[in-house]
Formats: C-alpha cells, structure tokens, sequence
C-alpha cells in the first residue's frame, strides 16, 4: 500500500498532465480494494485485501487531484482566484460549501463521472462561460467531498506511514489549489509522522520524497534537502538490504531518489549564482553531478528514469561551466521528452537548454528555448520552473540590451517573488518546527493519556476512566445502569495457578464482558477482580439480562486450558440511576448488591430496582413465579431496602440514609477490618450552608525533578487533604510518575503539562477560553485545566484568530453562555480587543512568546493588549495561563452563586 505499478502510473500521469490516459487508468480501479483493477483489465496492482479502507482511500486521493488538475486546465483554483481567466469570470470559492457549488452545478450531474471527456477544453474552447463554471463548480465539489473521505480514513489507521504518505499527497492537492497555508499544515503533520525509526520501505521513500518536493514549492529549501537526503538514504538502504517491498526495482528507487536529490542540489546552485555567490554554488553543481552519475551508474538500459538523470547531470555541468558538453546531453533530453509527453522534465530539459546557449552567447537560441519553458511551466502550475523561467528571460534580454522585452519578464518575476516572499512564508521556516513539535507532544500527550486511562493487564479503562465517563453520563442527564462484576473467590485462583495463570483468568473475563455487552455499553477494571460495566440508557432490568447471559457465558467457559480444575464465576450487582444519583452514590448501590449476590451463595446476578429502589433477585420475570426451590441458579431472595422518605429527591443516596423510627442495621461488610460497608454516616438536622471550594495548592514543575515534585505533593496532600494540589509546567516522565503515585486521585492533561492530585470540587459557574492559534494551545490547554481544578465548568475553542473569528460571530453561544472568558493569543495579539467588543463578559487576556522574533518573546502581544480601549479586558503577564485560570474560576464562581 500503496500499490506499485499501477499506482506509479497514475502519479507519473498526473505529474505529466496526461489527465485523459490517468481518468482511464483510474477508471478499471476497483475502489473498494487498494488500487487492485478488476481481472482481465491488464493494470496490475498490489492486493492487500485486508485494507480496504486505505485502498478506497487511496483511489479518493488520486481521483480528487486529477480533478482539482482538470480546474487548473479550465483556469479555476479552489480558493476563489482564477487563474488567466477574464475578469468577468467569478471565482470559485469552496468556502461556499460542497452543498452550494453542487446546487450551483445547475443540475448537470458532473460529479458522478469524476470528469470524462473534458479533456484541456472546459472554460476555454466549446461551451459557454455558465456551463463552464457549472461544470468547474462540480468538480470543485467532488474534489473536496473524496479528499475529506480519504483524510477520515487515513485518520483512523493506526500505520503512521501510511497517514503520513497520503498527507503529502493531500499536501500536494493543496498546493495545486493555491491553499498553501493548507499545504503548509499537511505537510508538517506528515513530517511530525516519519519516525526516524520507520523500517525501510518504497512507500518510505515514496512518501520522502513526496514531502521534500511539497517542502521545496514552499520555498523552504533546505528542509526539502534533508528529506530529499533522507529519502535516498532510505532507498540506498532498503536496496542493499534487500528488504524492499512489493514490485519496487531496488536499483530504479535509488537512482530516482538519488536524481532528485540532484535537482534540488542544481536548484539551490542557481540560487546562489543568482545571489552573487559562485565560489558557494559550486559545491552544490558538484553535487548534482555526482548524483546524477551515481543514478545513471545504478539505472538500467531501458529505465525510464535515465533521460531525468541526463537532465539533472546536463544542469549541472551547466553549473559548472561545461556548457559545450551539456548542450548535446540537453538537446537529446529534450527529444526524448517531447515524443514521450512528460511535460514536467520536458520543461526542466528546455530550461537547462536555454540556460546553456544563453552562457554560450547563442541568444536566439535561447530565448526560444526559455519561452517554451515558461509556457509548460505557467500551463501546468510548475511554480519553481516558472520563476526560474521568468529569471533566466530577463537576464537574457537585458544582455541584448533589449529593455522592452526584459521589462514583463521582470515585472513577472517580481510579482511571483512578492507572492512567495509574502509575509505568511516569512514565519514557516520558524513555525515549520514549531508546529512539528507541538504535533509530537499533542501525539506524546495522547500516548501518556492511553497510560493514564488503560489498564496494562487487561487493555480496558482503569477506574480513573470508568469515574470521569460515569460522571459525564450523569452530569449529561442521562440515566445509565452499573454492573459491578466481581470474580468469585479469585484468592483460591492466585493460590491454585499462580500470578500468571490468575492475570490470564482476569483477561479471558475481560475478553467474555467484552463479547457479551453492547457495542455501547463500556467494560472497565475497577481495581483486582473487579470490574464495572457502564450501560448508558439502559434499565437496570436490561441490564441483568445482559450481565445473566455473561455470568452464563463465564461458568461454561473452557477454563481447563488454564489449569483449573473448576469453572470460574462471577458474581454481579447492578444499579440503574435516577435524577439525583452521583457516581459515588450508584457505585455505592451497586456494590452493595454485589455484596448480597456474593452473601447469597455467588455466580450470581442481583438488580437494584430502578423504580421502586428496592433490590430485586436475578431471576428473569418468568422465573420470578416460581417456587424457591424450582428457580434456576442465578436467583436468590434478598429482603427489600426501601426508599428513605427523609430524602425529597429520590434515588440511591436513599440507600445511605437510615429512615426515621428503625433501629441501625449493622454494617454489610465481609468481615474484615479493610472491607468496605454501607454503614449510614450520620446525618445533621440542618447541614450547614456548603463553602466555597478551596483554591488548588500549586507546584511549579518547571526546574524540578519528577522526586522534587512528589515530594511537594505529598507535603501538599497532608497539609491540606481537601484540595487538589495543582502541579503546572511537569514533565511528561513527572506526570506519569502522579498518575501512577496516586492513580485514581490523579487528574491529568498531557496537552497542559499539568495534574491534579486529590479531590477536584464540583464545578460552579462557566469559563471559556479561546485560543488563537495552535502556536499558544500550551497556553490555553494550561488555562482551562487550571480553571476546571479550581472549580468551573470549562468549555473550549482553538483556532479562532484573524479570519477565523467566523465560528464565533455564527453561533455566540460560547460568548453568551459563559462567566468569564479567556482569551490566549501571541501573534493575533488583538483577538481579545476583538471578542471585548462582540460580548459583555469579563475577558482575561493572556500574551504569549509564541511568533516572530520581532515580537520580542511576547512583549510585542503584551504591549497590544495593555494599549486596547475595549473595556471589561484584563491583561495577565506573558505565557501565564497558570494565573488567568484562577482569575477567571473566581469571577466564574462568584457568579454562580
């Protein structure tokens, strides 16, 4: 994946603008296999039935760039500029949404045909201007509807090669389209995926090399080298290894690699030559000579790759003076390429051409040469050949001394410089990086969250996972059902088989909850033996039928295999919650009854009553009709527990008071000292009016070590149990560290480099916090996290800066709905000026260093903020998300009450 030959085809047709032979190569593609064409259609592929995801994904891919190619023809982009077309012509704009350009199609049904028969003549030749644009419109629609497809299902693989490889593909659509800011992000999601420690592979080196030409349209050449480099490496590597997979020629991918490679190298010479630096130029002009040999040494006689390499070694003899040597290589080069219609390296051969008859003094010669150039260039959306093109013309008439021709090739040139030198590419050698690390800690973050709520033994959510999912169930209103599953006399197991053979006992439970639950339902380990199972809107008696059919599932379960010489049971007890329960409360109810099934004899499922709060047997309803002694195993009678009539709300909390007028019960308890009871607290006449949460404690990772900062909390622990201690600014290794200190008292978010070690209060009023862009998500993350420890409820929107502020001028909820709002931004310093204005809640503005250098670690941002008029915005000190999340919890708190 993906595939060899066919694949190959289909780039090397696209990359030639050959749009009608690759629509026909992609036509006998069957797309619910990876790029494999139905039998007899004579377009072999790779067969790799068991990803048909990625194979469909694939095809989505190549089909939506010969689409987005076909709206280059017809002289459209995908960003509403159109490209040479009259100024009567409305743009394109895909921001319209694919519903409206399809409604805009008029009808015309274009899309189902991904674009047969269109050839070079929509928008220019045959066809109104109307048709045009409809016709244009739907391939506009469907192009963007197969690329979202494929970037899904590339999202949900978990082979980090094959996202990264359709990324730069998708990269380079973008680029196609002129998003380049979308190209930008492609691209740097893609790079933040290569691992150095990826096995070598041709979709490796593919995917290499895909990235360093996406790098180098996006002028960031020396990233483009080093991928470039890396790619040959790979391809070096994995050929003498011979570990290459699929059709891949070991010989053909590294000369490909090493040619490209070449290009690069001859490319940066030219822009040194042009800089004025010849003595700099020529080691690189070297470079792509040996390169170029090195390829031509590796390829065989009839490879299609040799006259690229001959291009590439006829530059950069160019380079170094030999231009006699070079003129006939390039002459033969050019021949070649024109009868076998690769426009790309046909431009290539003409450019390096003129580029030797202009050093030879043979101006006419060319100048024709060039200008053919510029045109294949300009035609087919080859960005770096046309400004090359553009440079060279100029230089050449402004040796004729001929100004009124040098003159548009400059005034050309020096609009395509103005484009590329916009202020947008000026920040992405620096953000480049930056963004490429943030996307590994938000993928580290997600790694250390997997830790944080996954079991090792099992791979189920932990406790902490089952307390934050119960919590968001009942805090959503909803009324779920808890089993609380506990394997029976688990001790005897430990001593029969051992440790190991008790942790594969505890798994092949986990794996029979697992088949015998609901796609929604979620089966958790609570702690040893014990598991839960979270049923959301279920009943409690749905539930027993679920956890009956398991509990029959487990006692007829082979068991032999592991060494035990009597079947495994479980016992069970469920709870279904009402209006009012809390998730210590239900546990509290289903424990109990767990606790009664295992009192009455084990392997066993006992229900409490959801609308009469009474515990009920586990019988089935035909069953519970029957005598004592002709009920099934699973029964038992178990006394009634009524509702307290003291509780005015209802629910399970019932359960844990003692109603007026009855003596105490004793304890439900199995005897030991350390086992839990249900023994009621005493309750006050007149409870006391509840105080307002205490403030966090808070612990600076920043400059400490992981022991420091245990050492911290746990003074902080002791010296006040009642509230979190807060640690900010901790380190991945700390994090995990309190995560597996305190396991289920621990609170963590990766993204916010932070945790929370003890009881976080129930939230009180609303914070939102608004994030400029994803270079101050840190800050933000840190914000949030300190607000909800401290107390609120927190809701967040990332990305809203410049023109992005749309979401929120169409739905003002968050603008509305809140107490307080945090606005964390750097580059777009005056966001929080912006929101000031649009709402009349109180704003907390933090800076951030994040941006250009001439931001001066973001006193820039803060000198914006201090200097707004909009009134109700406060300005925290720079990159202090720490102290804005308390400010605003306060303001928030206070409001609520």
């Amino acid at each position: 994946m993906p595939p060899g030959a066919l694949h190959h085809r289909v780039t090397a047709a696209l990359a030639n603008w050959q749009l009608d032979d690759a629509e026909r190569l992609l036509s006998v593609v069957d797309p619910s296999t990876p790029y494999e064409a139905p039998a007899g259609a004579g377009h072999p592929g790779t067969d790799d039935r068991d990803e048909p995801a990625l194979g469909r994904a694939w095809a989505d891919t190549l089909r939506a760039e010969l689409l987005v190619r076909r709206l280059r023809v017809a002289g459209f982009t995908l960003v509403g500029d159109p490209l040479d077309a009259p100024e009567a012509t409305e743009a394109l704009d895909l921001h319209a949404g694919v519903a409206g350009l399809l409604d805009r199609a008029h009808g015309q049904g274009h899309g189902q045909g991904h674009g047969q028969g269109h050839g070079q003549g929509t928008g220019q030749d045959g066809g109104t201007g109307d048709d045009a644009r409809s016709e244009s419109a739907a391939h506009a629609a469907l192009a963007i509807a197969l690329v979202r497809s494929a970037k899904a299902a590339f999202d949900a693989s978990d082979d980090d090669l094959q996202r990264a490889a359709g990324l730069a593909r998708h990269a380079r659509i973008e680029l196609l389209s002129r998003r380049v800011d979308a190209a930008m992000d492609e691209a740097v999601e893609a790079a933040s995926l290569l691992d150095p420690g990826l096995p070598p592979s041709a979709l490796l080196v593919d995917t290499l090399g895909t990235l360093a030409g996406v790098l180098a349209d996006l002028e960031l050449m020396p990233l483009a080298l080093d991928y470039q480099r890396r790619a040959l490496e790979t391809a070096t590597a994995a050929a003498d290894a011979g570990v290459l997979d699929g059709d891949a020629d070991p010989d053909v991918l590294a000369a490909h690699a090493a040619t490209c490679l070449g290009e690069l190298c001859a490319e940066l010479g030219e822009a040194l030559l042009d800089d004025g630096d010849p003595d700099a130029a020529l080691p690189r002009f070297a470079d792509a000579r040996a390169l170029a040999e090195r390829a031509l040494a590796r390829l065989p006689p009839d490879a299609g790759g040799i006259v690229a390499a001959q291009v590439v070694h006829g530059w950069a003899l160019v380079g170094l003076g030999e231009h006699a040597a070079a003129t006939g290589q390039l002459r033969a080069a050019v021949r070649i390429t024109s009868a076998t219609g690769d426009r790309a390296l046909l431009a290539s051969a003409l450019l390096a051409l003129g580029r030797a008859l202009r050093r030879q003094d043979d101006g006419r010669g060319a100048d024709r040469q060039l200008a053919k150039a510029l045109s294949l260039a300009t035609e087919h959306g080859l960005p770096r050949l046309r400004r090359a093109a553009l440079r060279e013309l100029c230089t050449l008439h402004a040796e004729l001394d001929d100004a009124g021709r040098a003159l548009p090739y400059l005034q050309a040139y020096l609009a395509d410089e103005l484009d590329r030198v916009d202020e947008r590419r000026t920040r992405w050698v620096e953000l480049f990086g930056r963004r490429k690390s943030l996307l590994e800690n938000e993928r580290a973050a997600g790694q250390l969250r997997r830790q944080a709520y996954e079991d090792p033994l099992t791979h189920l959510p932990n406790r902490r996972y089952a307390e934050a999912r119960l919590d968001g169930l009942l805090g959503a209103g909803t009324t779920p059902a808890l089993a609380v599953v506990d394997v029976d006399r688990f001790k005897a197991i430990n001593d029969a088989v051992g440790h190991p053979g008790g942790d594969a006992v505890l798994r092949a439970v986990a794996e029979l909850l697992l088949a015998g639950c609901r796609d929604t339902d979620e089966v958790c380990r609570w702690a040893g033996d014990e598991f839960v199972v979270l049923l959301p809107d279920t009943t409690a008696e749905q539930a027993e039928r679920a956890l009956e059919r398991v509990r029959r599932a487990v006692a007829a379960h082979d068991w032999a295999a592991l060494g035990l010489t009597v079947p495994v049971t479980i016992s069970v007890g469920i709870a279904s919650a009402t209006r009012g329960d809390d998730r210590r409360t239900l546990f509290a109810a289903a424990d109990g009854v767990l606790y009664d099934a295992k009192r009455s004899g084990r392997d066993r499922v006992v229900r409490l009553s959801a609308v009469t709060q009474t515990r009920a047997p586990a019988a089935a309803t035909d069953d519970e009709t029957l005598p004592p002694a002709e009920r099934p195993a699973g029964v038992v009678d178990v006394p009634p527990v009524q509702t307290s009539p003291m509780d005015p709300v209802g629910g399970f909390a019932a359960l844990l008071a003692q109603p007026p007028g009855r003596p105490a019960d004793p304890p439900l308890s199995l005897g030991g000292p350390d086992e839990p009871s249900l023994a009621p607290e005493p309750t006050p006449a007149a409870p006391p009016a509840r105080p307002a949460p205490a403030e966090p404690d808070v612990i600076w990772g920043v400059g400490r070590s992981t022991e420091q900062v245990l050492a911290l909390v746990r003074e902080t622990r002791a010296a006040h149990p009642d509230r979190p201690a807060l640690v900010v600014r901790a380190s991945a290794d700390t994090l995990v560290a309190l995560a597996g200190a305190y396991d289920g008292s621990t609170t963590v978010d990766a993204a916010a480099m932070s945790a929370a070690v003890g009881p976080v209060p129930d939230p009180a009023g609303r914070v939102g916090v608004l994030c400029a862009s994803t270079a101050d998500a840190s800050v933000a993350a840190e914000a949030a996290f300190v607000a909800r420890v401290t107390g609120t409820e927190v809701v967040r929107v990332d990305d809203v800066g410049g023109s992005r502020l749309r979401p929120l001028l169409t739905d003002r909820t968050l603008l509305d709905d809140v107490d307080c709002l945090v606005v964390v931004a750097g580059l777009d310093a005056s966001l929080a000026g912006t929101v000031g204005a649009m709402t009349d809640v109180p704003i907390v503005a933090v800076p951030t260093s994040t941006g250009q250098p001439g931001s001066f670690g973001g006193f820039g941002a803060l000198l914006t903020m201090l200097n707004s008029a909009t009134p109700g915005v406060v300005v925290s000190n720079i990159d202090n998300g720490h102290a804005a999340g308390v400010f605003a919890a306060r303001i928030a708190r206070r409001t609520a009450r």
